[in-house]
């Protein structure tokens, strides 16, 4: 687990050198990273503070406490806008309006929502909206009802089990998938035509040893005051293009907040070097709102393998690639421009970050540093199997920050792939990656045996043929002059 006592200011120095001014000229949070002893590294941002963007400014009037937001496949942004129970769709730059949902029409009678908490967009631009205090997803096309999906029915249900829906995301064959309150059996999952039909991704608890003896020893009363057992909740959902479900959970631990679930709901996220996806776990006596494990609050899947979760604790960002491999980490609470309050949603478009901040009732978008860009750039390289081109992206982030591990992985791999295993090995070693260490030095190993075969099989014959010539020639000479000793008394 990753452990901080505190972060220096002197970041400002080091990420002032290498990114834009901000419209302050400050920024206002510590970029880092861990090493592989989960040390903290200070880093250049990888992204700052862009421009907020509010319902007054474009246009739309003030929002209430927004809980929910999203991006369509043509960029346009849509706002789950709580408190105001509406829909705020907004263009794809961001600067107006387009149009505002507060009414419908459902079998043609207007009806509203009741504190819409999330949004999500399908293929066909289709809006999908959690209509939380009216217990139901509500499909939209424009202002005409397509779906209602509501009263879910199954024997999987507890009796009396309220539909409170609170996320909602739509895969490519239009199941779609809803985190509801109070639901930890799993994420529900409906099908295209509306019915209910399970759970995904159900996260269960493990019981140490200890706990099984003490709930043994314990009586009733002791164990309903006590821990209670049950599965982790989730709290973000979205989709990639390949229908895989990237899912932000509790975790108590601090080491796994985020699961890929597969179309059969199996976790297949990798977990990286030091397999933890947990962000921070902070200990801090001094500050109790600073200590314990980040809450993960959303994820958002940004292509090319990589993610980013929202920590609501701590309003980090923490993004990493498909193998499991901690990118970057900025963000921060405070009063301070480009600072979180209370962020409640993540998106990614093109090159920027957006969070929904729910106590500023603004959306801060974040630019990309040159510093961010190299490193998404050489993840996307790899990803794309381009290794050559990922190599010169990783020496140019190197340049910019020399001890990051993980442009040193990246280089080492590229090298392991050419089959230039001695190079690999060097920069693997720099980068702490004791597991593709072994199989570059493996392959190393080999390498000098192949390339020595000759030497090596011509050095066994001669020994084989040499050492017992040399030992018979050596028995006869301590024979002899055993012999001639005795001869001469």
């Amino acid at each position: 687990m990753k452990k901080i006592t505190s972060l220096a200011l002197a970041a400002l120095l080091l990420v002032l050198t290498v990114i834009p001014a901000t419209a302050t000229g400050i920024i206002p949070y510590d970029s880092y990273i861990y090493d592989f002893w989960e040390d903290i590294v200070l880093t250049p941002a990888p992204y700052v503070p862009g421009r907020s963007v509010t319902g007054v400014s474009v246009g739309a009037g003030a929002f209430s406490g927004p809980q929910g937001m999203a991006v369509g496949p043509d960029g346009r942004v849509y706002i789950a806008d709580t408190g105001n129970d509406r829909i705020v769709v907004i263009n794809a730059e961001m600067t107006q309006y387009v149009s505002i949902i507060e009414e419908f029409y459902n079998d043609g009678a207007a009806d509203t929502f009741r504190s819409p908490f999330g949004v999500a967009i399908c293929r066909d631009n289709l809006l999908y909206v959690a209509d939380s205090l009216n217990a139901r997803i509500v499909v939209l096309d424009g202002d005409a009802v397509v779906e209602i999906i509501d009263d879910p029915q199954s024997e999987m249900l507890d009796p009396g089990f309220v539909f409170t829906p609170l996320k909602v995301a739509v895969d490519y064959a239009g199941r779609v998938y809803v985190i509801a309150r109070g639901m930890f059996q799993g994420i529900m999952v409906f099908n295209p035509d509306g019915d209910f039909t399970g759970f995904f991704g159900t996260i269960n608890v493990q019981i140490t040893p200890w706990e099984i003896f003490w709930r043994m020893i314990s009586t009733r009363a002791q164990i309903n005051v006590g821990r209670q057992f049950i599965p982790t909740e989730f709290t973000g959902v979205d989709v990639d293009p390949d229908g895989f479900l990237y899912a932000s959970n509790v975790d108590p631990a601090g080491e796994q907040a985020v699961r890929r679930l597969n179309p059969s709901g199996e976790d297949v996220i990798r977990r990286g070097e030091n397999e933890n996806l947990g962000g921070d776990l902070v200990i801090n006596p001094n500050f109790s709102m600073f200590s314990g494990p980040s809450v993960m609050v959303d994820v958002v899947y940004r292509g090319k393998g990589i993610y980013s979760l929202l920590d609501s604790k701590r309003g980090r960002i923490f993004s990493y690639d498909r193998e499991g491999n901690l990118l970057y980490i900025f963000g921060g609470l405070g009063n301070q421009a480009g600072n979180f309050r209370q962020p409640v949603a993540i998106e990614a478009f093109g090159n920027q970050i957006a969070v929904l901040d729910a106590l500023r009732n603004e959306i801060m978008v974040f630019e990309e540093t040159l510093y961010g860009q190299l490193i998404n750039e050489a993840v996307g390289l790899r990803f794309d199997g381009d290794e050559t081109m990922a190599v010169e992206k990783w020496r140019q982030v190197l340049v910019l920050n020399e001890n990051l591990e993980i442009a040193n992985i990246g280089i080492g791999k590229a090298y392991l792939t050419a089959g230039d295993n001695l190079s690999a090995m060097r920069y693997l070693q720099m980068g702490q990656d004791r597991t593709f260490y072994s199989v570059a030095f493996k392959r190393y190993r080999n390498d000098v045996l192949k390339e020595n075969m000759a030497w090596i099989l011509t050095s066994v014959v001669v020994l084989a043929i040499g050492i017992p010539i040399t030992v018979s020639a050596a028995r006869r000479r301590k024979k002899r002059k055993e012999e001639e000793e005795a001869e001469w008394g």
